[in-house]
Parts: C-alpha cells; sequence; structure tokens
C-alpha cells in the first residue's frame, strides 16, 4: 500500500489540554515574521511528511537572478548549532519567474524539534518550526485537521487560529488547499472588496495557470504562518484538480479545456512543486500510505479522488419525476431499485482493491502491536447521510422563496420526499465500496476514528456497516472559509444542521454554520476532538471559539468507542 513509502514506526511527542490554549511541548515561534513582500522569499517556507530522522522543507524565490541557494538547519532559533546544510541538492524547479526550492533535510535526530530556514546568497528566509517524528512511547500528540480553503472567500483566520493558538504537532490536510474557479464564479462575490481577485482570473487549466493559484495563495500570511508553524501531511481532493474529478475526468471540465490527463498533470506537477510533500516514485497519483506514531496511532492516509474512483452518479438518472407519488408502492420499489443497483451497484469503487487492502494490512499491524487509534486521512463524508424531507421540514414560505423561480430548487425539494443521499460524490454514492472497506477492518478487528473535510461544515459521526455494527466514528472539520452548504438558502430559525441531524441517527452534531478546524488531541487512554471556530472570515479581526469536544475512548473487549460530546 505504501506508495510513499510512509509506513515507519515512530513516535510523536506533543502538547496535551482540552481547552484552545496552546501546548508547552511543541516548538512554536511566538510571532511569525513573513518574508518583506519586496523580496525573494514572499511566498514563506514550509515543511512537511516528516519521519524520524528526515522532513522535506520548501520555499520559492521570486524574481530569481541566481546565485547561492541553500537551507540550514538548526536545534535552536538563533542557528548557532546548525545541524544541517545543503545546496547542492536542493530540487529547484523555474517557472514564470518564480523558483521552488525543496530538499528533503536528512540526518536529523527522532523526536527533536528544529528550527530552519532557507538562504539565496546573503539573504535569509523567514524562520520555520518543525519536529521530526520520535522512536519511543508517547503521552500525547495534537492534529490540527484542516480543509476547504478558498482564497478569494475569505481571510484564512483559521489557519492563523492554529499556528498562534493550536499548539500543534502536525497538520493534517485533507484537500481543496485551493480551488480552480475564475473571478465571478464559485465563492468570489466578495473577491474584490476583500483584495482577495483570484490570479488568474480566469479558470486555472494549464500549468501555468496552477502555479499562479498556487503562487498567490503562498503570499497569505495567514497560511504563511501555519506552514511556518508545524509540519504537514497533505492530500488532495477535487479543486486542486477540477470540481467532483474522477479517475477519467470532473465535473468541471469539458473538451475545450484541452485533455483530462494534461490537465491533472499540470495540477498535480503544479502541486507538488508548491508543497512540502514527498513524491512517489511511478505515477504520482498514488499518494497514500500509513505513518506510525509510536505506540499511540497508525495513520492512514487515503486517496479517493484520481486513482481509482469511478464518475459520480448524478440525479438525472433517479428513476421517478420528481413530483411522484411517494405513497405509491410502484414507485418506491423504483426508487429502491436505483439505490440498490444503480447507486449501489456492486463494481463501483473509489479507492480500489490494492488501497482498501493497504489500509487493512495497516490497521492489522496497529492493532497486533496495541496502538489504542487508528485514524484514517479521508476526502469526502463515509458515514451514511440523508437529506432531510424537504418538502416537509422546510418552512413553506422558504420553500416558495427558493422555488419561485427555479425548476432546479423544486425539483430538488420533491426528490428529498425518498430519503436521497446527501451527497453522491461523498461515500454514500459508493456504498458497495464503503462495506468492502467496513469489511476489511472487521476481519482485522479494527476500529477507526476517519477524520474528512470536503462539505465545509462541523460534523460527529458514528460509522455503521450495512449490519449496524459500528466501525468506528467520523470527525469532519469545517472549511478554512469555503461556504457552509445551503449558504445560499440562509433564514432566520432554519437550522439546517439541526434537520440533518434529527433525520440521520447516525448523525450526533452537524454545524452547517461556522468556519473552523479540528484539533485532536490523542493520548493512550482517549481522544479529544475539539471543533475550534472563527467568527469572521470577512476581516482579519476574529474572535476564536468552541463549538464542541467530543470524547473517544480505545477500543475495550472488541466494543468500538463511540463519540461522547463532554463540552
Amino acid at each position: 500500500m505504501s506508495k510513499m513509502k510512509l509506513t515507519r514506526r515512530a513516535a510523536l511527542m506533543g502538547a496535551a489540554g482540552t481547552s484552545l490554549a496552546a501546548g508547552a511541548c511543541a516548538p512554536r515561534i511566538d510571532v511569525f515574521q513573513p518574508a518583506s513582500t519586496d523580496g525573494p522569499f514572499r511566498h514563506g517556507v514550509a515543511s512537511g511528511d516528516p519521519d524520524q530522522t528526515s522532513i522535506m522543507l520548501w520555499t520559492a524565490l521570486t524574481n530569481d537572478g541566481g546565485g547561492y541557494r541553500g537551507v540550514e538547519v538548526a536545534t535552536d532559533p538563533a542557528f548557532d548549532n546548525i545541524v544541517f546544510e545543503s545546496g547542492e541538492d536542493i530540487r529547484y524547479v523555474m517557472m514564470q519567474r518564480l523558483g521552488t526550492l525543496k530538499v528533503l533535510a536528512t540526518g536529523l535526530e527522532p523526536g527533536r524539534a528544529y528550527f530552519y530556514r532557507f538562504r539565496l546568497d546573503d539573504t535569509y528566509s523567514p524562520v520555520g518550526t518543525t519536529r521530526t517524528l520520535p522512536a519511543g512511547a508517547v503521552d500525547t500528540y495534537t492534529i490540527g485537521v484542516m480543509s476547504c480553503s478558498n482564497f478569494p472567500a475569505g481571510h484564512f483566520n483559521v489557519y492563523r487560529e492554529a499556528a498562534e493558538n493550536g499548539g500543534l504537532d502536525l497538520v493534517l490536510h485533507l484537500g481543496d488547499y485551493l480551488y480552480e474557479y475564475a473571478m465571478g464564479q464559485y465563492a468570489t462575490g466578495n473577491a474584490e472588496a476583500l483584495n482577495r481577485v483570484p490570479d488568474p482570473v480566469h479558470e486555472m487549466v494549464s500549468a501555468a495557470d496552477y502555479v499562479a493559484r498556487h503562487a498567490q495563495y503562498k503570499t497569505d500570511p495567514d497560511l504563511q504562518a501555519l506552514h511556518a508553524a508545524a509540519p504537514w501531511i497533505m492530500t488532495w481532493d477535487d479543486h486542486e484538480t477540477a470540481n467532483d474529478s474522477h479517475r477519467d475526468g470532473a465535473q468541471n471540465h469539458n473538451e475545450g479545456e484541452g485533455s483530462w490527463d494534461d490537465r491533472r498533470t499540470a495540477a498535480l506537477r503544479a502541486w507538488y512543486d508548491w508543497t512540502p510533500t514527498r513524491e512517489p516514485e511511478g505515477d504520482n497519483r498514488q499518494r497514500y500510505g500509513a505513518y506510525e506514531i509510536g505506540d499511540l496511532a497508525t495513520l492512514v492516509m487515503l486517496e479517493s479522488r484520481l486513482v481509482d474512483r469511478d464518475p459520480q452518479i448524478t440525479l438525472d438518472s433517479f428513476p421517478v419525476p420528481s413530483d411522484a407519488d411517494d405513497s405509491d408502492p410502484e414507485v418506491l420499489a423504483a426508487v429502491a431499485a436505483w439505490k440498490r443497483d444503480v447507486v449501489g451497484e456492486e463494481s463501483r469503487t473509489l479507492l480500489g482493491a490494492e488501497q482498501i487492502a493497504g489500509i487493512r494490512d495497516a490497521c492489522a499491524a496497529s492493532v497486533a502491536a496495541g496502538k489504542p487509534w487508528r485514524i484514517l486521512g479521508n476526502q469526502v463524508i463515509m458515514a451514511r447521510v440523508n437529506f432531510p424531507n424537504f418538502a416537509t421540514e422546510m418552512p413553506a414560505w422558504l420553500r416558495w422563496f427558493v422555488t419561485r423561480d427555479s425548476e432546479f430548487a423544486r425539483n430538488f425539494i420533491m426528490r428529498t420526499r425518498f430519503e436521497v443521499p446527501f451527497n453522491l460524490d461523498m461515500w454514500d454514492g459508493y456504498p458497495a465500496e464503503r462495506e468492502r472497506l467496513y469489511a476489511a477492518l472487521e476481519e482485522v478487528g479494527a476500529d477507526v476514528i476517519t477524520v474528512t473535510g470536503d462539505v465545509h461544515s462541523f460534523w460527529a459521526n458514528d460509522l455503521l456497516d450495512a449490519n449496524g455494527r459500528r466501525v468506528g466514528t467520523e470527525l469532519v472539520g469545517s472549511s478554512v472559509t469555503s461556504p457552509a452548504p445551503f449558504s445560499g438558502f440562509e433564514a432566520p430559525g432554519v437550522d439546517y444542521g439541526k434537520m440533518l441531524r434529527e433525520a440521520n441517527s447516525d448523525v450526533a452534531r452537524c454545524n452547517m454554520v461556522d468556519h473552523g478546524y479540528i484539533r485532536l488531541t490523542l493520548t493512550p487512554n482517549e481522544a479529544l476532538a475539539d471543533f475550534v471556530t472563527v467568527d469572521t472570515i470577512d476581516s482579519r479581526d476574529y474572535r476564536a471559539g468552541l463549538d464542541s469536544q467530543w470524547r473517544m475512548r480505545p477500543a475495550m473487549g472488541g466494543e468500538v468507542s463511540m463519540a461522547e460530546r463532554v463540552g
């Protein structure tokens, strides 16, 4: 399974705590100092994909005119004790007067905090902090789970909050790190007022487009701060290439935009060049694998977009008219057959057999080693979720308002009478594959905590197989800036999250209002998940809050712990 060779017997030490206060163990710089906006390092620095003795370091150079390019790694912020220094073996890519530098810093000690900086002749980059994966027992380890950062939609206050107050040992970014849309399309309505117009202003399609958009995101001071605060493990979802991407194309790709293979190749090339990530040998779509976090946890990263995902089922295939009689036995039978034979068709894949086998093997080894936690880094909601019946649950005045000029909205609301899956781009669009994954986990007696992005809202879900057996818990983090579902239909007194929770017994929490991230603290005896929020993305002045806190206990005697709300 480990295409990136990420399976490691290692441990991470970090910060503990059940509040928003930063932990004391994670190395950090009190206030991140971004580089000059007219200097060569205006895109910041970053580190990622750590193991016990090495870590990938990244920066970019603007208007590079040549000279000595290098990096220094030290055990102290004054760089009196430099333990790694490199110039010649840096990977350097030049495009559009922007050069990206990546170097694998090696020969480091396990479990050590390090400071690093890049150098161009006599000019130095901002200083970043990072940490290798130590060998040995782990008492506590804190992960910040992020996703869905849309530059024109608002300020990256979530990143700044995590950088300054998260006390994180690791940032886990689950995708939609950037978005492909043009100005005037999705989530750009406030871009001019916020001075966050996307670059380029057209949809990114070519290699140059993807590079320009990555470069723009990296100029954001709050994103720079979080990259400099801790190592990142990153995966992509769809918008790093195009909306609702799959193995053979994407919803937001058409023939006029050229070959899908060419677009995907350009997007991934830019992604690897502009992120602190190790690139797998061979097919670089196969970015999945397992990280061993000492005796505490196994983190398994999934890839559910570009390798084996079949095209999504669309509601165009829905078998009856939207206004069909929902009490007619023939109508109900046709809908049931559609769910069973079309959406539930056995051959449809999301991860593929090879990846599921790798997940099984990594989790089996974790169970055998006695680790209390198995974390799946997942892109789209895994739990079963249906729409509420909006024909009865949505206030009549609001139904009238949203459908008066929209046949699409009318058809959508009427279809929800038939327990339609919330999103067929999620695991609900691939239920047979979900059962294969669950069966693989059950085969080796592995319970999991699945952490998920994509849906721009906070969720706490039970993971149950088709027979009602618990497999684990799913924690879904909200977006950094991307709009919440139903944000276009906001109305006083209408709580869509509550509707979804009441319509789905597997859903314990659904907050479709706040932006934020998950601060997940693991100890041998419990896992605590803080749903951290920010009150605005329209201004860089914000207040942080806590939506809720969830406790999970390790599996005991075959019983899989469910999430218990404790705050």
